[in-house]
């Protein structure tokens, strides 16, 4: 049989790129590289770096993950000033297949090809049918998440900005936190309290209440939430908005497949998630609380998930 063509493929954060090499649906092991943002005007640079370290092998396609909205083909990235369009991925790579994927969807397509030890179950669920639809949540340096749904024609995962929807507000707390982070720019959105500077917010916020200086950042936040203080509160308050937040999106995409969550963020919350109570948060919804026991729900630890989405999504022929 013959070996699958190289593919490149990248994951374009807010901070970092991940760039590596895959055959097939697999990543090349000790392939992947991290790439600082910061040092680079663009894109291309990054690609063009990664080749040429890596012996310059041809690679029959090339995908990427942007942090961003993708739109005809071109992604705008909302969290770094950079422009990625197809006639750019081609240049710098000579893939003649190229393809510019939403990270949410980059994860979406990585469902199915990840470990069972790297999918840390949160919330139990009942076992779901072969083909139900999930839902994947990426919580990092923003916030965002996209629908996935297997069909007959293969896998589609849809594209949302769901991040910049207006937060969930429930409580008169949570009214007090969106009219204190809307003094930024005039809207509380999601991603203006459920990512890592909503983190450091949310904590401005709770240090605002117990009349004390909020000025730490979100790994700060993070170390001091283990004692009683405003770090723990804005960490209990982060965990309440996300269960609100993510049991909505359930409600909306019906995930009986599971609701998988991603990101570093997300991650750096795992052990926080029961005992502040996301759960009954996300369970939280009037006469629908039952209801939500239809839905499981895990963190994805896999560091790699959008590159293993990215290759997988070239070999179904970059459809979907």
């Amino acid at each position: 049989m013959t070996a699958a063509p190289l593919s490149l493929v990248a994951d374009i954060g807010g901070t970092n790129t991940r760039v590596a090499l895959a055959q097939g649906t697999v990543l090349l092991p000790g392939s992947v590289r991290r790439f600082s943002n910061a040092a680079h005007a663009g894109l291309e640079g990054v690609l063009r770096q990664f080749l040429s370290e890596a012996g310059n092998p041809q690679v029959g396609g090339a995908c990427v993950a942007a942090a961003g909205p993708v739109r005809d083909g071109v992604a705008t990235l909302t969290n770094l000033d950079w422009t990625i369009d197809g006639a750019a991925l081609a240049r710098s790579t000579g893939a003649a297949t190229v393809a510019i994927l939403n990270d949410l969807q980059a994860q979406g397509h990585a469902l199915g090809h990840i470990a069972a030890e790297n999918l840390r179950v949160v919330i139990e669920g009942p076992k779901a049918a072969p083909g139900a639809s999930m839902l994947v949540i990426g919580v990092g340096t923003g916030f965002n998440a996209a629908p996935v749904h297997d069909t007959p024609w293969g896998r589609v995962v849809a594209p949302s900005e769901c991040g910049h929807a207006g937060m969930p507000v429930t409580t008169p707390r949570d009214l007090a936190l969106a009219e204190a982070v809307a003094t930024a720019h005039g809207y509380a959105g999601v991603e203006d309290v459920l990512s890592g500077r909503g983190l450091e917010r949310v904590f401005a916020f709770t240090s605002a209440e117990a009349g004390t200086a909020g000025d730490l950042t979100a790994a700060e936040i993070m170390a001091a939430s283990g004692a009683p203080g405003p770090a723990q509160e804005a960490a209990r308050l982060f965990v309440r908005l996300l269960g609100a937040e993510a049991g909505n999106l359930a409600l909306i995409h019906l995930p009986f497949g599971g609701v998988f969550l991603c990101g570093g963020v997300a991650r750096a919350f795992t052990e926080l998630l029961g005992p502040m109570g996301f759960a009954e948060a996300f369970r939280d919804k009037g006469r629908f609380s039952e209801f939500m026991g239809s839905f499981a729900v895990s963190i994805v630890e896999d560091d790699y998930a959008a590159l293993t989405g990215c290759a997988t999504y070239l070999s179904q022929g970059a459809r979907g």
